[in-house]
């Protein structure tokens, strides 16, 4: 909070609010070259479509989407194949009436470090806890663990029926410390047919959205990230091998992206979004979506698939990213997407699904290359010097966020489990309200604590075995700006309004006060509002124009609050001409 006062204290605001307005001042992450990711309103056709594609020399690679969507007559987001520059493919739809947004395709990487069995011999120090009361065999204390033996010590040991999705490298299906816990099709045997019709053939274990095909584990690959992943949520328990995850038991789904040379926006979209349609049409438990990768900017077509599937109740738990930076002032993205906020062709999702997490080391310090957050990243994890399965039927140790995350998708796995009637919002709302306070993470990340299934499960006056209700998320104070509208055209010298619509997105009444920054012109009133949690008002500025005929843009902001999910997200534009 304090950090964030200063921000707005110093110079440094007018930096941002240049950078907020000049799109050119924008560096292109990595990205496919000659490739975008156009989202067309909902009332176009596709004649409308056709046209704007070939202004640009577009030709389609393919429509984003659920099979459902993909077949719709109007609207819709697609991958397209430009010619030349991206950037000026950019420039030339930014203003286009028929393109709610066009973006690049970006390239996006798994967030670990690599460094060197197991949970008897004191290796899993991430399943570790306190030892208060006693559990575990000898060497398996440590306070800074997600303390996930001690809820094997209640019974929370987790089932099958409870899915998560692993979007990210493949999964060794076979690995010994795997198989059993490796999610198979109930609806679409083998036989070249795509019985459950949701345009994947023979999606036995998940599918390859890299390689386009059913085979979810490529040892050419190596798919060593994925399958680190997949032990730490799910590494088979009390087999007498190897180690073990969170959950004893559990289903994985593997929705590969990933490769060796890392995978694009448009691939993570159809994993997201084909996890979502196994659970809206075929009934698949799937509680959560691990995302241990990152890169590239904001991506309308990426926060539209994570807020479909949040409506659908899908958690969306992201790794904060390994680069040491503060995510409120520098967004990394998928970790800084919120459901609280809409996308350019989809509404908010009414409650927050995504979960971001930074990584913490066994001696619950904030890992040196952990991002943090105190708004935009939630909780902390083991994520230094994890042992977990890896491919080629063997095990690993390796860091970073990735690994961290991991962690909080089982918790959620096991939780969701334990309280088969919870919501996904009282599963999130359990696993934050239920930290454990961490020195480290004070003002680093919204709880100012690390994972605990430990605080999690632990009875109190209950009898061992029984586990208690969910702990309320804390109170939250969030504000968005949704949109800034002037008038337009306007006159010389007139004064006219400035409408801001805002919306308050945290869990109680607050008091509004935007700020309005034009390109030209001056400010003549600053209004405020009064809230309540969830609500939306608009205020209206007073602004008088310059004395000469110019475009004018007008930047506004929001206040940043405790809670707040991503500084950026509250800066919105509008423009009108004077003439």
């Amino acid at each position: 909070m304090l950090i964030r006062r200063s921000l707005l204290a110093t110079g440094l605001l007018a930096t941002l609010a240049a950078w907020a307005l000049d799109a050119s001042a924008q560096p292109l992450s990595p990205h496919l070259n000659g490739e975008v990711i156009i989202g067309f309103r909902p009332d176009v056709d596709e004649a409308t479509k056709q046209r704007v594609m070939t202004s640009v020399g577009g030709r389609l690679i393919q429509q984003l989407g659920t099979l459902q969507e993909r077949s719709a007559t109007r609207g819709g987001m697609q991958r397209v194949k430009v010619a030349g520059a991206v950037a000026a493919v950019l420039e030339r739809l930014q203003d286009n009436s028929a393109v709610a947004f066009v973006e690049p395709n970006y390239i996006v990487q798994h967030t670990d470090i690599s460094n060197d069995p197991s949970y008897g011999s004191g290796s899993l120090w991430g399943m570790f806890g306190d030892d208060a009361p006693m559990c575990g065999p000898n060497g398996t204390t440590n306070g800074f663990g997600s303390d996930a033996e001690e809820a094997w010590l209640y019974g929370a040991t987790g089932s099958k029926r409870v899915h998560v999705g692993i979007i990210d490298e493949g999964i060794q299906v076979t690995h010994p410390d795997l198989a059993a816990n490796v999610w198979v099709n109930p609806q679409d045997p083998v036989d070249g047919i795509d019985n459950d019709g949701n345009g994947y053939v023979d999606d036995t274990n998940g599918w390859d959205f890299l390689h386009k095909d059913r085979t979810v584990y490529d040892p050419a690959d190596g798919d060593m990230h994925g399958t680190h992943v997949a032990g730490t949520i799910g590494g088979v328990g009390g087999n007498g091998i190897g180690v073990v995850g969170v959950n004893w038991n559990v289903s994985l789904i593997s929705a590969k992206f990933l490769g060796p040379q890392g995978g694009s926006l448009s691939d993570a979209i159809d994993a997201i979004n084909y996890l979502r349609d196994l659970k809206t049409r075929h009934g698949i438990n799937i509680v959560a979506m691990n995302n241990s990768w990152g890169g590239g900017f904001y991506s309308s077509a990426l926060h539209t698939a994570i807020l479909r599937a949040a409506k659908q109740g899908i958690l969306f738990v992201a790794a904060a990213g390994n680069s040491g930076f503060n995510n409120d002032f520098f967004p990394a993205y998928p970790s800084n997407y919120t459901t609280l906020q809409p996308s350019a062709v989809e509404s908010a999702a009414g409650y927050e699904a995504v979960i971001a997490v930074a990584a913490i080391d066994s001696a619950g310090r904030l890992a040196s290359f952990s991002n943090y957050g105190s708004s935009s990243v939630d909780i902390g994890a083991p994520g230094v010097g994890i042992l977990s399965t890896v491919g080629g039927s063997s095990y690993a140790s390796y860091s970073g966020t990735s690994m961290a995350t991991p962690h909080v998708s089982g918790a959620l796995a096991l939780y969701a489990n334990a309280f088969p009637s919870a919501s996904a919002q009282q599963i999130r709302s359990a696993i934050l309200g239920n930290a454990a306070p961490t020195s480290s993470l004070n003002g680093r990340c919204a709880t100012r604590g690390r994972l605990s299934l430990a605080n999690l499960f632990r009875p109190s006056s209950e009898p061992p075995g029984t586990t208690p209700t969910p702990t309320p998320a804390p109170d939250v104070r969030d504000v968005a700006v949704l949109a800034v509208s002037p008038q337009n055209p306007v006159g010389k010298n007139s004064i006219t309004s400035v409408s801001v619509q805002v919306q308050n997105q945290g869990s109680g009444t607050e008091t509004v006060r935007p700020i309005l920054i034009p390109s030209a012109g001056k400010v003549l009133s600053a209004p405020s509002a009064t809230i309540s949690a969830g609500a939306t008002a608009t205020l209206q500025f007073s602004w008088q124009a310059p004395s000469r005929s110019q475009s004018v843009t007008f930047l506004a902001m929001a206040p940043v609050l405790q809670g707040e999910k991503d500084f950026f997200d509250n800066l919105k534009t509008g423009s009108t001409r004077v003439q």
